[in-house]
């Protein structure tokens, strides 16, 4: 991916070297959040409200300067670039559709973070909080993106950032409160999680479309970046990651979709570029769409 020397966005707030706290354990436990809150526009608070805990290790606190690694420098600036890109294609993107686009913050920490949505660990990766409308990263997930689920590549990473993104146009749009309403008047949790696929893989359709769209007016792709953002999509479906986890599969669980679903959605936002096909929640389009 060709993004070295490019616009960064200024929307960045760097909160790493505030003395945040990082659950017993260390970058192990990220692989806990994930199975609950990969990617998600959930609110982290209800899944990470508490540090230790019963049988658990207490926080253990980061004091002193900020210390980091050219590798994690480097990160930061393809994070911002990539940030950068999605708010010059969204802004199009609405502007076309006679709107403005409100261009989301979005926040670097290490260990812990206190959101909009509540307090969130560094277990939950990558989110977006629609009560602040501000995304959350700690990049140490990245480095649990390569190793533990094989997904390496910074077009993996650009994909991570544009899923996020896509949860804040679904907030901008109303789409997010549509489906909070859906989900509160849902009669079982597997209606419930239902909903919550729908949202994630219109988000993963989302990124599809700004990665069509900055090609368009960048070319900043290269041969096999394609290939990354779908080997992470895969890694990172619910069937992969149950199956990691534990060893089986449980469909009525999934709230991101499978690996199968998020590599489709992904692949027709970047085919079509279209955002009238992305509608998740309409029934002909999505038994179209997913995979049979």
């Amino acid at each position: 991916m060709r993004w070295e020397g490019q616009r960064r966005s200024e929307n960045i707030e760097d909160r790493r070297g505030r003395g945040g706290a990082v659950a017993g354990g260390g970058i192990g436990l990220l692989v806990l959040g994930l199975l609950y809150a990969l990617l998600t526009g959930q609110d982290p608070g209800q899944i990470t409200g508490q540090l230790g805990g019963p049988g658990g290790a207490g926080p253990t606190t980061q004091q002193g300067p900020l210390q980091t690694t050219p590798e994690e420098e480097q990160q930061r600036e393809m994070v911002e670039v990539v940030l950068a890109w999605t708010e010059d294609v969204w802004s199009q993107l609405f502007q076309r559709a006679g709107r403005t686009y409100e261009q989301p913050t979005l926040v670097f920490f290490r260990g812990l973070v206190q959101s909009g949505c509540g307090r969130a660990t560094a277990q939950v990766g990558p989110f977006y909080c629609p009560g602040d409308k501000q995304i959350y990263i700690d990049l140490s997930f990245f480095a649990e993106l390569a190793k533990r689920f094989k997904a390496p590549g910074d077009f993996a990473q650009a994909y991570v950032i544009a899923h996020e993104v896509g949860h804040h146009v679904q907030n901008l749009l109303g789409i997010a409160e549509r489906v909070r309403r859906a989900e509160e008047m849902a009669r079982s949790e597997a209606e419930k999680n239902s909903y919550s696929v729908r949202l994630e893989l219109q988000a993963d359709f989302f990124a599809g479309v700004w990665a069509h769209h900055n090609e368009k007016l960048r070319h900043f792709m290269e041969p096999g970046d394609l290939e990354e953002a779908i080997r992470a999509a895969e890694a990172i479906g619910d069937d992969a990651i149950q199956k990691q986890s534990q060893g089986y599969v449980v469909p009525d669980a999934f709230t991101h979709g499978s690996s199968a679903q998020r590599i489709a959605w992904f692949r027709h936002g970047f085919t079509t570029g279209d955002l009238s096909q992305g509608d998740t929640l309409d029934d002909v389009l999505w038994n179209r769409i997913n995979p049979r």
